[in-house]
């Protein structure tokens, strides 16, 4: 395939199933909190539960921690113990806050040009403690806390407004940082 025109094709044949199933299902508007401090959010995330995804399904004691690299753009690093062999296992990342949300909206990155959406959709506005984030699409689902454990009451909580949102929280998968709950 020496004309370039025959990559392009390829690449929107490739793109047209990506858009399809992001535009996919009849779902209400998916409510993100009002304002993230993005700078309070920076740090180390233990995940506490997510919903099954590829990209994830051989990890466990999954840990998240994102730096700042520039007014809006945040360096992901996500890192997981392999199920099978114990091994570490890191992704990197980038993500863009998207503009007049509140800062609660991201576009993540980790293969160019490829970008998913990081919606907060929970956050313990205090502390800064736990957090929920999620897609338009309820395909994707974390719970996250700066602690490996979550109070079962928390958990509860989250569970219970994630259900409402229009997530599938029978099919969670509590990590082994997990949670009492």
């Amino acid at each position: 395939m020496k004309n370039p025109m025959n990559y392009i094709v390829i690449l929107l044949l490739l793109l047209i199933p990506l858009v399809s199933i992001s535009c996919g299902g009849s779902y209400a508007p998916l409510p993100t909190v009002n304002y993230v401090d993005a700078n309070r959010y920076l740090g180390k995330w233990y995940e506490i539960a997510r919903l099954p995804n590829k990209f994830q399904s051989q990890c466990e004691q999954s840990i998240a921690e994102y730096s700042l690299l520039d007014s809006e753009t945040i360096r992901v690093v996500n890192r997981c113990r392999q199920i099978d062999t114990a091994k570490s296992d890191e992704a990197q990342g980038k993500a863009f806050i998207v503009p007049n949300t509140g800062n609660a909206k991201l576009k993540v990155q980790f293969f160019w040009p490829f970008k998913g959406d990081y919606w907060i959709i929970a956050l313990d506005t205090l502390n800064y403690q736990y957090s929920m984030v999620g897609e338009p699409g309820r395909k994707y689902l974390w719970i996250l806390s700066r602690n490996p454990k979550l109070e079962p009451e928390i958990f509860s909580m989250l569970k219970k407004q994630a259900t409402e949102q229009g997530f599938d929280v029978t099919k969670l998968i509590v990590t082994n940082s997990g949670s009492d709950g």
